[in-house]
């Protein structure tokens, strides 16, 4: 996901820093994200002259090297609060007062996250919930918490807008809106199959992409995002929610998550893949 919003950003024409605590999983994801540009030109779908000018915007280096000045900083890191919050309170005094700070939470409270920052800090965080693939994903979630400056939410909704993302303001509930909606999409499907069982999971996804008209059935939408992050975001939502019943976690997800079968980034989840 991180990769892919830097990307996004960089098509914009915005210098960006791409930055990982893996210095050879940001330079990889570099490496993949001018290919990607290489292929868009080949189609021509892009120029040469534009990738070109991408690729110099576009640079990987590590969080601490980065300018203090920056306008905007972009978490996208695993699903767990107590990392989120971490990080947060480390680079608070890193970058300079103006910095906006955001993260792109799947579920998560802006409030709680927040609360790691310094007060001043509170006025400039806010969320920026991206969607994958984030180059292609037009909706962006933008949300402000109980201190984050409306103008700043605002602002950033009209900037979005202007750069063909079709932004949607939230209230700071878990979950937000599409993950709390998304709840009964996978939860359901989940609770209709009867074990492990790839034929039961293909007729359903064949079912909701043939007849109830979504791109992706509801496993083969897990397995793209990550069955780990999915089960993550349930879990979060769930506990956020007082456990309320119809949200509690799948044994069956759980299954998989621990089996560290986590969907198309590891060759298997409710599939296989080559």
């Amino acid at each position: 996901m991180g990769a892919g919003i830097a990307q996004w950003f960089a098509q914009q024409m915005v210098p960006t820093v791409l930055c990982d605590n893996n210095e050879t999983q940001s330079q990889k994801a570099l490496a993949s994200i001018h290919a990607s540009w290489d292929k868009l030109v080949e189609k021509e779908k892009l120029t040469a002259c534009q990738v070109s000018q991408m690729k110099s915007l576009l640079e990987a280096k590590p969080l601490s090297a980065t300018h203090p000045q920056t306008g905007l900083v972009i978490e996208a890191i695993i699903e767990d609060l107590n990392v989120k919050r971490s990080l947060f309170a480390a680079i608070d005094q890193q970058f300079s007062a103006g910095t906006i700070f955001a993260t792109n939470t799947s579920s998560f409270p802006i409030e709680l996250i927040a609360a790691a920052v310094g007060a001043d800090r509170q006025k400039r965080l806010l969320g920026l919930h991206f969607f994958n693939p984030a180059t292609l994903m037009k909706l962006v979630e933008v949300i402000a918490g109980p201190s984050t400056d409306p103008a700043l939410a605002q602002n950033l909704y009209s900037w979005f807008e202007k750069c063909g993302k079709e932004p949607a303001l939230c209230a700071d509930t878990p979950g937000f809106i599409v993950n709390r909606v998304a709840r009964g999409f996978y939860g359901e499907a989940l609770r209709i199959v009867t074990g492990d069982d790839e034929a039961q999971f293909k007729e359903i996804d064949q079912l909701m992409r043939e007849v109830g008209g979504f791109k992706m059935g509801p496993f083969e939408l897990m397995d793209l995002i990550g069955v780990d992050i999915n089960y993550a975001v349930t879990t979060s939502v769930w506990e956020a929610l007082h456990k309320s019943p119809r949200l509690t976690p799948h044994p069956l997800q759980k299954k998989l998550v621990d089996a560290k079968r986590h969907g198309k980034k590891t060759k298997r989840g409710f599939y296989a893949y080559e």
